[in-house]
């Protein structure tokens, strides 16, 4: 065993267990098939709940190093996907003005 200066895994473990029941369920797999059309991937929440369970047994550092690499791959992944929308810097110009339906649409 090494010591690891206090270190905690980047989540509690249920979290991981929580994730992967949520990532399974029905309604996330419907939701993933309507949205990206495919099925979920749910194996590294699984695999990094057991992960964090060995972990608190041996406190190895491998099992340390595998869970932040997990974690920094998942988040390489959520700043890969850009935003649908363009942000707006500023309001439009007549932002205060009542709607107007006979107006013509731009």
């Amino acid at each position: 065993m090494s010591d690891t200066g206090g270190w905690r895994p980047p989540r509690d473990c249920d979290d991981y267990w929580s994730e992967w029941k949520h990532c399974k369920s029905l309604r996330n797999h419907f939701h993933n098939y309507y949205t990206h059309g495919k099925a979920p991937e749910c194996q590294e929440w699984k695999r990094d709940y057991m992960t964090c369970r060995d972990w608190e047994k041996t406190k190895s550092e491998l099992l340390k190093e595998t869970l932040q690499q997990s974690e920094r791959t998942r988040l390489e992944g959520k700043r890969n996907n850009s935003p649908v929308w363009t942000l707006r810097k500023n309001p439009p110009p007549d932002w205060y003005l009542p709607l107007d339906d006979r107006k013509p649409r731009q």
